[in-house]
This record gives C-alpha cells, sequence and structure tokens, in this order.
C-alpha cells in the first residue's frame, strides 16, 4: 500500500509505547487524583480503577482500526472509509481545530507548575509555554526519528519521577485515611469517574503516526495493552498514595502530585516537581502537535484544507506547511491568553467537544469497519456509548463544534 504521507522513522515496540503513554499520560495526573479525592474521598479509587478498565476498549478500538488502516488522516480517515470522505473530513477538522486550542492550553498548564515550583512568575510561565510549543514544532518539523527519540527520554523520566514519589511516599500513608470509605455517597464515585475521563484521552492522537511503526500489525494492539496497563497502574497507584497521605484538600488538591513529590524528596521536591511537570507537558504536546500536522497535510492533499497545508519539507519529508501553521495558531491562542479576554479555565473546556465528537466518529467508524471482528465491533460499541454518557456532560462547548462546522461547510461550499 502506497503511504499517505513519506515515512520519516521506522518506530520500535519500545518507541510507540512511549509514544502512547506520551499522548494520554498527561496533566490530567496534576490534577485529578486530589480532585477527584475531594469529590469522593478514598471511593475515589474504585472511579478510577473503573475507567482504567472501561479505557481498554477505547484504546483498543483505535488500535485495531489503526491496524487496518495506517493513514496519517487518522480518524479522519477511518470515518471517510466507513461513511465518506466529507464527512471524514469534519471530523478530521474537529481533531485539528481542537488541537489548536489544546497544545497551547497543555503547555500553560505545566509552565504554570513549572514556573510556580522555582519562583518564576508570570512572565517565566510565558517564556517556558513559549519553549515548549517551540519544542513540539522543532522536533516534528525534523522528523518522527528525533520525535521517537525524544519522546522516548521524556516517557522514562517521567515514569522513573512518577515511581520515586509513589514509593517515596508509601511510609507516610496511614490506614485511617481511607476511613470512612465512601463519605459522599455513591452518586460522588460516578462524578469522579466523569472527570477521570478526560485522562484516558489520547489514543486517536497516535493513529495519525501508525505509517511510521516498524511493523504495525505486529506492535500496535500490543503496545497499546501495554501502554494501557501502565498509565492505569500509575493513576491508581498516585491516587492511592494521595488519599492515604491526605495529600488532598483546600489548598492542596490541586497541587496534589508537587506536595507528593515534595513529601518523597524532601529539600529537592521543588525543583523535581518542577522538572516533572515540565516533562508530562512537553509529551503530549509534541504528540498532538505531530498528530495534527500529518492530518493537515492529508486534508490539504485530498482537497478539504488549503493548499499551504500540504507543503513537505524538501530535505526532512515533513508536513512543513501544517507544522508553521501549527505554530501561528499556538502563539494566537497564547496572546489571547496574555490579553485575559478568555482565562485559562475556560480554554481549558473549549476542546472537549470536539474531541468526544472525534471519538465517537472513531467508534462509530469501528463498528462499521471492525464487522468481521467480534471483538472489534465489541470494543467499538462500548467505546461509542461510554463516550455518548460523556458528551452529555460537555456544556456550552458544543458551541465550539457548532462553529467549526458552519466555516467547514462555508469552505466546502466556496471549493465546489
Amino acid at each position: 500500500m502506497e503511504p499517505s504521507i513519506p515515512r520519516t522513522a521506522s518506530l520500535s515496540l519500545r518507541q510507540i509505547i512511549a509514544l502512547y503513554i506520551s499522548s494520554v499520560l498527561g496533566s490530567g495526573i496534576l490534577l485529578l487524583p486530589g480532585l477527584t479525592a475531594d469529590i469522593a474521598g478514598p471511593a475515589s479509587l474504585l472511579a478510577w480503577a473503573l475507567m482504567s478498565i472501561l479505557a481498554i476498549p477505547m484504546a483498543l478500538t483505535m488500535g485495531f482500526l489503526s491496524v487496518r488502516f495506517p493513514h496519517a488522516g487518522g480518524v479522519s480517515h477511518f470515518v471517510a472509509q466507513a461513511f465518506n470522505p466529507k464527512i471524514g473530513s469534519l471530523v478530521g477538522w474537529f481533531f485539528l481545530l481542537s488541537s489548536v486550542v489544546a497544545v497551547p492550553v497543555i503547555a500553560l498548564t505545566g509552565a504554570g507548575y513549572t514556573a510556580s515550583a522555582f519562583g518564576l512568575g508570570e512572565s517565566g510561565r510565558i517564556a517556558i509555554t513559549f519553549c515548549i510549543l517551540m519544542a513540539s514544532f522543532a522536533t516534528n518539523f525534523i522528523g518522527m526519528r528525533l520525535t521517537g527519540r525524544v519522546q522516548m527520554a521524556v516517557v522514562v523520566a517521567t515514569v522513573i519521577i512518577l515511581i520515586g514519589a509513589i514509593f517515596g511516599s508509601l511510609s507516610a500513608i496511614k490506614p485511617e485515611n481511607f476511613v470512612p470509605f465512601a463519605p459522599f455517597g455513591l452518586v460522588s464515585i460516578g462524578q469522579s469517574a466523569t472527570l477521570i475521563f478526560w485522562c484516558f484521552l489520547g489514543w486517536e492522537a497516535i493513529s495519525h503516526l501508525t505509517e511510521e511503526f516498524e511493523n504495525p500489525s505486529r506492535d500496535v494492539v500490543k503496545g497499546t495493552i501495554i501502554a494501557s496497563v501502565i498509565i492505569s497502574l500509575l493513576y491508581i497507584a498516585t491516587a492511592y498514595v494521595v488519599i492515604g497521605t491526605h495529600s488532598y484538600g483546600p489548598g492542596i488538591s490541586e497541587v496534589s502530585l508537587i506536595h507528593l513529590i515534595r513529601l518523597s524528596f524532601g529539600s529537592y521536591g521543588t525543583i523535581i516537581a518542577g522538572g516533572i511537570t515540565l516533562f508530562i507537558t512537553t509529551a503530549p504536546a509534541i504528540a498532538y502537535t505531530g498528530a495534527a500536522a500529518r492530518l493537515s497535510y492529508t486534508l490539504s492533499r485530498d482537497g478539504y484544507a488549503p493548499a499551504l497545508l500540504g507543503l513537505l519539507h524538501s530535505r526532512y519529508f515533513t508536513p512543513v506547511g501544517a507544522l508553521f501553521f501549527l505554530l501561528a495558531c499556538f502563539l494566537l491562542i497564547l496572546l489571547v491568553y496574555l490579553t485575559g479576554i478568555i482565562p485559562l479555565d475556560v480554554l481549558i473546556t473549549v476542546p472537549n467537544a470536539t474531541f468526544i465528537l472525534t471519538y465517537l466518529g472513531g467508534c462509530l467508524a469501528g463498528f462499521f469497519l471492525l464487522g468481521d471482528s467480534m471483538i472489534g465491533k465489541l470494543v467499538s460499541v462500548v467505546s461509542f456509548l461510554l463516550t455518548a454518557v460523556i458528551f452529555l456532560f460537555i456544556g456550552w462547548s458544543v458551541l465550539w463544534p457548532l462553529l467549526i462546522t458552519f466555516v467547514w461547510f462555508v469552505y466546502i461550499w466556496i471549493k465546489a
């Protein structure tokens, strides 16, 4: 099969696992163990365990589709294959314009923690955000070979520090911190699970990169399962020690992981905390930039986006037109944040609906495209139902996909 975009790497299973972990294990681990403990107390552990299990069908759906249809278009290509190219292009626009907002938000979140840890203030936060955005641009500009190596190093460093923080905190765990187990009732567990869902998004991003894999048919599903187990164990273990050490509550919940790291590493904790937040947020920024750039290239090549986005670098064969477009959008979002017109807590919620709609499209496509596999159809249905339930809670962020749909319709009408 002719590749949809020139290959720039041949990624091994280890690099594939690192890419999956980096795209899923994001800033949620900084915030949600403490916030879910606030909502449900120790019973939030049940929500983490439940969502870890339910996330497996979501991951496998994207994995199975990536094996069958390795393509830089990712979910957009799956939907096009299942239904028609126009609907596929709309789903592609959803993912692309979600990433345009999500990457700067991820960078701002991590930069905020890092700047706070080192006492750098707001100007330091902006400088660090800019560096993260430039790192995501530069690594993808040179190609997936460099991206794979960088992600491998970043993920290894992140996992080592997390494991160190978890084991370093074990001696501070007290049994009485688990009593009462469900102080706010069973409903609070469901509320926690809704929040935790966002921690398991990211599998769709790597579907755009599977053509770079050494052996997709052998490594995609294997890498998906290994990565999902590692991610789930890290989430559950972090939530366990946060609750066991009571590293949550007023003024602590939003920095519960930082509190744990300081507890584990003493006077060096602040430096380590600043470093890990930088790692945790740089990795998904790189992954989503690469996915969005490759998607932009395929949309342009198929006539569903401006021709500028289809330009390839003459030496690296990377989608340089798309990357410059993304960088310009990232800097525009950063400028919007600087003006204070839209605060960060609002920016964070903007891409929620479009990411969910991207998943819904992919899962629905999986039901039709994986029809010859009972497991494929089952995981697609479970993923679709789970995602549909979460979609009911997205609130006002549904306005973003409505605006994107209007712009897409106008663009298609003008092209026609």
